[in-house]
């Protein structure tokens, strides 16, 4: 093939990788923890409402280890699959995960729905705090008063500067060696210009022109082929979310707090969820469960005369359901809670902490085969499983989980 034909297919090529690196580097820059107040408010929220069951933004290890400084000890692009599926990622062998996964007893993290958008909130939240401790820590240590570590410090940001770096570095490499080989090639093809014809000259000779860039076949096939993948990731993300009300918290005609009331004052979800241990469903509490206390606590509160008023008219309070499975699943709480003894924070999160009660978990099929995949069965002090579990354990040494005992199949949630 001649040297001329050669650079005129090679410069087609050229167009066609400059908008794919510049995507990747978008895609890189696109991976920065956030350092605006929003982002961090709504990181601090996820955090409390999904996270503080098992970890605490400081050094403190809870079930799982301590956050603080945790985007400064894995990678942001690790954590985020760490993040919304942990089991995948061990899984998969990777070697970080697996190390995590046996330093804390090999307790099972629980998989998120999160988009990225959200975890990188979540991340800020705990970067922000990470820097409200080392400030006081750093001004005890030298006795004198120390500027606060800024969200955008460059201790704080070296990872990810060092990433995105890497990449710039990476891109100017690229287009200097592409402009040298063509330049290489244009001054041997002019020092045999003899050999070449007319329009081989023109060729090897003709000078960039951006418009010709913007108008050839293969920047503007690179161009729709992001905008397609680009769209149908954005149409597939909406179709799958269809039906998902993760994090929904509607406003309630009465602000109850059930921080205040389960969270501080310790009351038992079963006092005012009565059915929650021997029903299908876990019931509504009544206005006369809430005249338990209110008849002396608190009477004077606009909150409490709603509750009066609905006493003396008969009319319950409307209260808005915030968890809601379709009519063709069957859920049974007494299942879940008296005889496999969860805790309500398995699927309601930790429900102590919450103003306002929102849905935390996806309530997705995938996520309760998920849980049935991965959960033991409660055998203890219940004779009915005595002889399923004594035949399990002659054929395998793992611990019998709710899979095989049908929890799997179709009929067992499905009408």
């Amino acid at each position: 093939m001649p040297l001329s034909t050669l650079v005129t297919k090679f410069k087609p090529a050229f167009y066609l990788i400059i908008p794919l690196l510049l995507v990747l580097s978008l895609y890189t820059a696109a991976q920065d923890i956030p350092t605006d107040e929003a982002a961090i408010s709504a990181g601090k929220a996820l955090f409390q409402n999904n996270c503080t069951q098992c970890h605490a933004a400081t050094d403190e290890v809870v079930v799982g280890p301590g956050l603080k400084n945790v985007h400064t000890r894995h990678k942001t692009p690790w954590l985020i699959k760490w993040i919304r599926n942990s089991t995948l990622l061990i899984n998969s062998g990777d070697k970080e995960a697996v190390e995590v996964f046996n330093k804390y007893n090999k307790t099972q993290m629980q998989n998120f729905d999160f988009k990225d958008e959200e975890i990188l909130t979540i991340l800020a939240y705990l970067k922000s705090e990470s820097a409200k401790v080392a400030a006081p820590a750093a001004t005890a240590a030298t006795g004198s008063a120390v500027a606060p570590a800024s969200a955008d410090s460059p201790a704080d940001n070296t990872t990810l500067n060092l990433l995105i770096g890497f990449f710039v570095v990476i891109l100017v490499l690229i287009f200097a060696i592409l402009i040298i080989i063509i330049s290489i090639l244009t001054k041997y093809l002019n020092n045999r210009s003899a050999e070449l014809s007319d329009i081989e000259k023109e060729v090897v000779n003709q000078k960039y022109n951006l418009s010709a860039i913007y108008n050839s076949k293969a920047f503007k096939a690179s161009v729709v082929f992001l905008l397609v993948i680009v769209l149908g990731k954005s149409c597939i993300d909406s179709m799958v979310g269809i039906g998902i009300t993760q994090g929904y918290a509607p406003a309630q005609p009465i602000a109850f707090s059930h921080k205040l009331h389960a969270g501080e004052h310790k009351i038992n979800c079963g006092y005012c969820h009565t059915g929650v241990y021997k029903s299908k469903s876990a019931n509504i509490p009544s206005s006369n469960i809430c005249m338990n206390c209110h008849n002396t606590i608190r009477t004077e509160s606009p909150e409490i005369q709603k509750i009066y008023r609905a006493v003396s008219t008969g009319r319950p309070i409307e209260w808005v359901r915030v968890h809601n499975l379709p009519d063709l699943a069957y859920f049974n709480h007494s299942q879940h809670t008296n005889v496999a003894g969860l805790e309500c924070q398995n699927c309601h999160g930790p429900i102590e902490t919450m103003e306002v009660v929102q849905q935390y978990s996806p309530l997705t099929m995938g996520w309760c085969i998920n849980c049935h995949r991965e959960t033991a069965i409660n055998g203890k002090d219940n004779a009915y499983y005595d002889n399923l579990m004594a035949l399990h354990a002659k054929k395998s040494k793992e611990p019998m989980k709710v899979k095989d005992n049908g929890g799997l199949e179709c009929a067992k949630c499905h009408y």
